[in-house]
């Protein structure tokens, strides 16, 4: 039972499985579940979107293009008003020069037309005149002392002195020959002056509120443009980023199976995939692979332990029932005449041996699968065959050995490798071994050993005994494992020699049928500098 922090994970991993229909196939994830809360669920559903990738990419690509929209338009207004502004000043400073360019005092102006008056009416009309240089051009007259004076015979309106007031410096205006902005009357004017040769001043001014106004419209456009593109990327975003999230919605249904123990599972491909999620997907699969590798080959480890320990069990359990049976019997007075006291005597020590010896084998057995630290060193895998088949020779003077061993130094280097004595010769006694208890006593036998391809040193036991069937073959190495009917022995001796040879570095291989005897070659690296010895 889930409680505390561990609940709330597998709530958040359960939540999106359950809105996708996976709820039937999940541990708590039954209609019961979602019956009993249903506020709860439609709460967590909320928050859970909220929360989600989809929502989190959404908001972003959002918040991003509205700083893009807010910046580009705030640059496009400012341009937009930068050029409309230059071009009211360029038209202002071309009316200046085209006045000035003809060198009329103002008296020879006054005399084409009373045009004040009338450029103030046409201007308060709201219409552009031809004799302006810009709409909305506001002309005033200045005498030698700088006051408003009457200009077309008429005097000046309140609008033309209050931009009058409105310049600081008339003078210095028209000798900069520059356009400055005023404010009169809550509106903005462009204005430029011009000194006339009779020494009076004429100020141009041009009002730019139109300007302001067409700036307002363009930015009530923008937003509403904008608007209208954020809400289509909203859309769009959310229904791309369905398609893009969709690997890791795969990936959630595929762990939570997991989860649920089926470690087959594996994530699909999808139809149009992305790159990193395509590299994710690969590299989910790939540890799945692993945690299912790893997971199977506990089980096995688990089940040949279990093997292990139950037939350990029995082997030791025959001996101690001998002993055991023997020992009652001589409690109970059943052994009173000597010949049975010995007898007994000498079975109870031949268990014991027995034991002992299965004992010493299970220890070393464990000893090499710990990979212990061997005292390596060089030795003559050939010297060690022949004392083997020599001891052979002693046990059964009846069996044909015949025994091939390159000397050590000889044109093929000698079969010197780098390892442990002690356990090189319990290798290939044990080999020897195997012959003399599972093979007729006439059967013949041939030991060979000599230098292999690639740097290798090869052993080579064969023998002419029975043979082995094929499902014996595969199991030859198993750990008590006896062909047949069983025999005598304990079943560690093959597994010995393969545990060996692994820890050397090397390998071992067998090729036997029915009739055909069983032939095992031991391959081990061969000493460094051998051939020079």
């Amino acid at each position: 039972m889930r409680t505390g922090p561990d609940e709330d994970q597998w709530e958040r991993i359960q939540r999106p499985v359950r809105a996708r229909g996976w709820a039937g196939r999940l541990p708590g994830g039954g209609r019961s579940g979602a019956g009993r809360r249903p506020v709860r669920a439609r709460a967590d559903a909320g928050r859970e979107w909220r929360h989600s990738l989809r929502t989190q990419l959404t908001k972003v690509t959002l918040c991003l293009l509205l700083i893009g929209v807010v910046v580009a338009t705030g640059v496009s207004l400012l341009a937009m008003q930068h050029y409309l502004l230059q071009r009211v000043d360029q038209e202002l400073m071309a009316g200046r020069e085209a006045i000035l360019g003809t060198g009329l005092t103002q008296a020879e102006i006054e005399s084409f037309q009373e045009m004040s008056t009338l450029l103030e009416h046409v201007a308060g009309a709201g219409k552009s005149s031809s004799l302006l240089p810009v709409p909305n051009t506001v002309l005033v007259a200045l005498d030698p002392e700088l006051r408003p004076t009457r200009f077309a015979r008429h005097p000046p309106t309140g609008r033309q002195l209050e931009l009058a007031a409105a310049v600081k410096d008339p003078a210095g205006l028209a000798a900069r020959k520059k356009v400055i902005g005023v404010e009169v009357g809550g509106a903005d004017y462009r204005v430029v002056g011009a000194r006339l040769p009779d020494d009076s001043l004429l100020i141009f001014a041009s009002d730019v509120e139109s300007l302001k106004d067409a700036t307002r419209r363009a930015l009530k456009v923008d937003a509403a443009a904008g608007a209208v593109l954020l809400a289509l990327l909203a859309l769009g975003t959310m229904m791309s980023t369905r398609h893009l999230v969709r690997p890791l919605e795969h990936m959630v249904e595929t762990a939570s199976a997991i989860a649920e123990g089926d470690l087959t599972r594996r994530v699909p491909p999808g139809q149009h995939p992305v790159g990193e999620l395509e590299q994710l997907r690969t590299a989910l699969n790939a540890m799945l692979h692993q945690v299912e590798s790893a997971f199977e080959t506990r089980e096995r480890s688990a089940a040949q332990l279990r093997q292990f320990v139950a037939d350990a069990s029995h082997e030791l359990r025959t001996p101690l029932s001998a002993i055991r049976g023997y020992l009652q019997l001589y409690e109970r007075g059943m052994l009173e005449a000597p010949g049975d006291r010995t007898r007994a005597l000498s079975r109870m020590h031949t268990e014991a041996d027995r034991m002992a010896k299965l004992v010493e084998e299970l220890l070393m057995l464990a000893r090499l699968d710990q990979r212990p630290e061997l005292r390596f060193g060089p030795v003559d895998l050939g010297q060690l065959a022949r004392d083997a088949a020599g001891d052979l020779s002693a046990q059964q003077p009846l069996r044909p050995v015949t025994t091939t061993v390159e000397p050590v130094g000889g044109g093929g280097g000698g079969a010197v490798v780098l390892g442990d004595e002690l356990s090189l010769r319990q290798l290939v006694g044990n080999l020897l071994a195997n012959v003399r208890v599972h093979t007729p006593g006439d059967a013949a036998v041939r030991v060979a050993a000599g230098p292999g391809p690639d740097g290798t040193v090869r052993l080579l036991v064969a023998d002419e005994g029975p043979g082995l069937a094929p499902e014996d073959a595969e199991r030859i190495f198993d750990r008590f494992f006896r062909a047949g009917t069983g025999g005598p022995g304990s079943g560690l001796g093959m597994s010995i020699v393969r545990a060996v040879a692994e820890v050397h570095g090397g390998s071992v291989r067998i090729r036997t049928a029915p009739g055909e005897g069983l032939t095992v070659t031991v391959t081990l690296p061969a000493a460094a500098g051998a051939g020079a010895a």
